[in-house]
């Protein structure tokens, strides 16, 4: 039997038509195009480490005149990074753990449960959408300081794992999940908070990959928040360890450079592992079955 080929907007035989052809050849340039300007500011830092301070400020070429590896591991032992990236390492997990559990709690409550009153607070969520969230970090700071949570990683636990749009995206994959599977393991026993860990949230390894894929790249890159809650040297985060170290008069550029790629090694890294499930689940979250 011949194999089902997949096939998107643009079928095979619509290519034996020259206009179609044409059209095509653009979409695909401009792809191109899109991704050379996304990807050479990255490809200039990460080739930029690699000079030293005079040929940084004299060379106009993008290529260094040599590859010397040994130069970054000595602005590594320079920066003492290794427990700077521990550090985020904590603000990761417990973001990632906090987000996919409250949110996903509230996503369960309004997508399958939905109680009286839930369209108030689904409406509420998509409101807060449109607030910037830098008008909520001094209202936060207060509240931190007076739980006495400074210089923890609690708080930014509990700040990155309560995201609206967390919520809508658990709402919305969760509505499209069969009835039928719910009822039958509240037919066999199971309670509320049964039903969710383990029928609700085994089903939703999707949505839960691109919300962890999200809540990573969020706790990975923010600087304000664990800058003002993190006040001492030993919780310090690889960004704010940046910051620190960008401050200091001994500091120059090609060595920042060099301090810039090793805080973007880690989320690369993750998106090229995870690119495929990522943007898949993102377009199909909203389709419901």
């Amino acid at each position: 039997m011949k194999a089902i080929r997949h096939t998107g907007v643009i079928r095979e035989y619509d290519l034996h038509a020259r206009p179609v052809r044409i059209g095509y050849g653009f979409v695909i340039a401009a792809c191109v195009l899109v991704t050379v300007f996304a990807l050479f500011p990255i490809l200039w830092v990460c080739l930029a480490g690699f000079k030293d301070l005079k040929e940084f400020l004299s060379s106009t070429s993008i290529l260094p005149s040599v590859f010397d590896f040994g130069i970054f591991a000595r602005t590594w032992d320079q920066l003492g990074i290794a427990k700077n990236y521990l550090n985020s390492l904590i603000s990761v997990t417990g973001s990632v753990v906090c987000a996919l559990i409250f949110n996903g709690l509230l996503g369960y409550g309004l997508g399958i449960l939905k109680p009286k009153g839930s369209g108030v607070v689904r409406k509420l969520i998509m409101v807060s959408l449109l607030m910037p969230t830098t008008i909520s970090i001094v209202p936060l700071f207060m509240n931190i300081q007076h739980l006495r949570l400074g210089n923890s990683f609690v708080p930014l636990w509990l700040s990155y794992g309560a995201n609206a749009m967390y919520v809508i995206l658990f709402t919305q994959f969760f509505e499209s999940l069969p009835r039928s599977i719910i009822e039958a393991s509240r037919i066999d026993g199971c309670d509320q908070l049964q039903v969710f860990f383990r029928i609700v949230l085994p089903l939703s390894r999707p949505i839960c990959a691109v919300i962890a894929i999200f809540a990573v790249n969020a706790a990975w890159s923010d600087f304000l928040l664990p800058y003002l809650v993190l006040r001492g040297g030993e919780r310090q985060t690889v960004m704010v360890r940046l910051f620190v170290f960008s401050t200091e008069q001994t500091v120059n550029a090609d060595t920042m450079m060099r301090a810039v790629v090793f805080s973007m090694i880690p989320p690369i890294i993750l998106f090229f592992i995870f690119q495929k499930q990522l943007t898949e689940n993102t377009v199909s979250v909203g389709i419901k079955g």
